[in-house]
């Protein structure tokens, strides 16, 4: 009898410290970008990004090896420096904007490849499609830097993949026109909040 309510009381101490150890890192908007890619008529590059957005790490280990990345992006926001474009991409045609107004990511694993390199695997939702994507990421740091607020703990990441347009049903346009092929892009630096500890107190 004394076995069996040991192992629950030992869990039930063990969780705060657990707890304890999870780092949340909140992306730096004053450096970062989140943005794609595509072919125009087979012969040159239209970059877009979207202006509005929010990303955040959660991580148990400090090399942050067991990572998990969440990312929305505003649909509103995209921005490819043509209005016309703009307002055709937020259409019915594209995104639909007014029925799917966000873009979202979270990974489900993320594997160290070699040195600096990871492969990021997880769930891109898009025009109310979801899709699991795999993307390739380059992590710089973690490092500690002497700030105006004091040390603070950053690290910066560089991500790309490929995905198809049509797999989110983004668009009619004949591929001659407009690939079907997307690059997805983003380089953003995050900051180790403080906060993130707060249930060892």
């Amino acid at each position: 009898m004394k076995r069996l309510l040991v192992t629950p009381l030992v869990a039930l101490l063990a969780l705060p410290f657990a707890q304890a150890q999870t780092q949340t890192w909140n992306v730096d908007k004053s450096h970062a970008k989140v943005g794609f890619t595509v072919t125009h008529l087979m012969l040159s590059e239209v970059d877009g990004n979207f202006k509005t957005f929010d990303a955040k790490i959660t991580s148990g280990k400090p090399d942050l090896s067991d990572a998990v990345f969440e990312m929305t992006a505003d649909v509103n926001s995209i921005d490819t420096d043509n209005d016309r474009r703009d307002t055709h991409l937020k259409s019915p045609d594209f995104f639909d904007a007014a029925k799917n107004p966000t873009v979202t990511f979270k990974s489900t694993s993320f594997k160290k490849v070699e040195a600096k390199k990871y492969k990021a695997m997880g769930n891109l939702t898009m025009h109310g499609i979801t899709k699991p994507v795999t993307l390739d990421v380059v992590m710089n740091g973690p490092v500690t830097q002497e700030g105006r607020n004091g040390k603070q703990d950053k690290v910066g990441f560089k991500v790309n993949g490929q995905i198809k347009r049509s797999d989110f049903s983004l668009g009619t346009i004949p591929v001659t026109v407009v690939s079907d092929e997307v690059e997805l892009k983003a380089n953003a630096e995050f900051i180790k909040q403080d906060g993130a500890t707060a249930e060892k107190k």
